[in-house]
């Protein structure tokens, strides 16, 4: 399965690269490969060294203004002319999607695949993991949105929330082997 990874390129702190590395770690175990922005900066560069270490493919989408921070370990490497092309590529990419602690550009990756899945133009799984309650606020705002109506399906349609990084693989693999079974069922 190709899961994409949304996340930092900033370095951060154990009680952040400690949750990540256990989910790349067991992502590459269990055979699947990452899909990320490509850089070996910051949680980035973590995720990508850990997965490969443990036996994942790497692939990885960069952006030209980012070139200069490209994973040279990558075993494809797909440079886009802008973000809006890498965010495109990310999500074309991927069976899944899962959410690491980041900052404005991870939030803005999550909310346009949240959109479009919203809308109907993607039904791939979205975990966040919520490392250490990095995603408390977004939950509260996101139940908010759900309970007052301003999501069209429910919450937890759009999204899953995880603990830890066993159990966001957990709901990705879930997820996607579901929808396996429901096409099965359907095409029956």
């Amino acid at each position: 399965m190709n899961i994409t990874v949304f996340c930092s390129a900033a370095a951060l702190d154990d009680r952040y690269t400690a949750p990540a590395r256990d989910f790349a770690r067991a992502l590459g175990e269990r055979g699947h490969t990452l899909v990320w922005g490509g850089s070996f900066a910051g949680l980035m560069g973590v995720v990508a060294d850990e997965a490969k270490a443990a036996g994942a493919k790497l692939v990885g989408i960069s952006v030209e203004m980012l070139a200069h921070k490209a994973y040279s370990g990558a075993d494809e490497l797909v440079t886009t002319a802008n973000l809006a092309e890498r965010k495109a590529q990310l999500l074309e990419r991927a069976d899944a999607l899962v959410v690491l602690v980041g900052g404005l550009g991870t939030l803005d990756e999550v909310t346009e695949v949240l959109e479009l899945k919203k809308h109907g133009l993607h039904d791939k799984p979205v975990v966040l993991l919520d490392t250490d309650g990095f995603y408390d606020g977004m939950r509260t705002q996101l139940r908010r949105m759900d309970q007052e109506g301003f999501l069209p399906r429910p919450l937890d349609e759009l999204v899953r929330f995880a603990p830890d990084g066993a159990t966001a693989l957990r709901y990705a693999e879930e997820a996607v082997d579901g929808s396996a079974d429901d096409a099965v069922s359907a095409s029956a």
